[in-house]
């Protein structure tokens, strides 16, 4: 069995912005993600020794992109650019994550269809569901990503 790429290889973030720290497990329609709350965290607030709550929408955002981007190698494709357009029903039990813990992310998807993808995903310390949301993404074709982008620099000249 082939060991699981860095999530540096498969995600479009860079630092400071890489917000996980490893790639658990990877399925067809399921991931699983580690991120440890360090003081290099670009929301860690060191007055609180915690990031925010909060910042879990991301973090499991960012553990969707980390599934896009496992299957977008296993194809002989980068990583490409994906939207978070929303979520529904974010519901943290603890308002801050604190320094040393680490969480586990899991994500399971709900539905595809043309770019567009809907996952339930949890957040779990210490086997305590901690956060729970639905989110729905989009990642858009290369061609339509360079048509947006196009779009976006006519529009503000």
């Amino acid at each position: 069995m082939n060991p699981l790429p860095s999530v540096q290889d498969i995600l479009p973030h860079k630092a400071p912005m890489v917000l996980i720290d490893s790639l658990v497990s990877v399925g067809d329609d399921s991931v699983h993600c580690r991120a440890t709350i360090e003081r290099e965290n670009l929301f860690f607030d060191p007055a609180i020794n915690a990031v925010p709550g909060w910042v879990g929408l991301e973090i499991m955002a960012q553990s969707v992109a980390a599934w896009a981007g496992y299957h977008a190698q296993k194809a002989h494709r980068p990583p490409q650019v994906g939207f978070l357009l929303g979520s529904r029903r974010y519901q943290a039990q603890r308002a801050s994550f604190f320094g040393g813990q680490t969480l586990d992310i899991k994500a399971e998807k709900v539905l595809e269809n043309a770019g567009m993808a809907v996952f339930d995903c949890i957040i779990v310390i210490d086997d305590e569901e901690v956060a729970r949301a639905q989110l729905n993404t989009y990642v858009p074709s290369q061609e339509k990503l360079a048509e947006m982008a196009n779009q976006e620099v006519t529009e503000n000249g």
